[in-house]
């Protein structure tokens, strides 16, 4: 299994310079996931004054392609399939940072499933994606 800073620096040099702009960070690593955290910065809140649903989405493929990427224990070639997010309550721009789980519930030969939950820092769900990828 791979360990944080590995995953970490190949997070750094697959992703987009906006997915970087996230500044996820790999807090764990287990057999069937990982746990990020996610600041909410200023530019990633809109103007109701809470963490922008975009970047939520964003931060969840990004979280699934890690989970993945850990699974193998390397980066393969792989796509998203689907994705849905179901937002439950606001993070409000001063929370600090959001928690970001993502778990695989089942991992296959050419498509693999997932969910990803965000935790506020009460530990409440704000968020939660379920997700389809493809190895290709």
């Amino acid at each position: 299994m791979m360990n944080t800073a590995t995953l970490q620096k190949t997070l750094g040099e697959l992703a987009a310079e906006y997915v970087r702009r996230l500044n996820l960070k790999i807090e764990s690593i287990e057999e069937d996931g990982v746990t990020l955290s996610m600041p909410v910065a200023p530019e990633l809140v809109h103007g109701g004054g809470v963490l922008c649903g975009q970047a939520i989405m964003s931060a969840a493929d990004t979280a699934m392609l890690v989970a993945m990427i850990a699974r193998i224990g390397e980066f393969k070639p792989m796509t998203t399939v689907q994705m849905q997010t179901s937002f439950l309550r606001p993070i409000p721009k001063d929370a600090g940072s959001v928690t970001v789980v993502a778990r695989l519930l089942r991992f296959g030969k050419t498509l693999s499933y997932g969910e990803v939950e965000f935790l506020t820092a009460d530990r409440k769900l704000a968020a939660k994606a379920t997700t389809t990828y493809a190895l290709i």
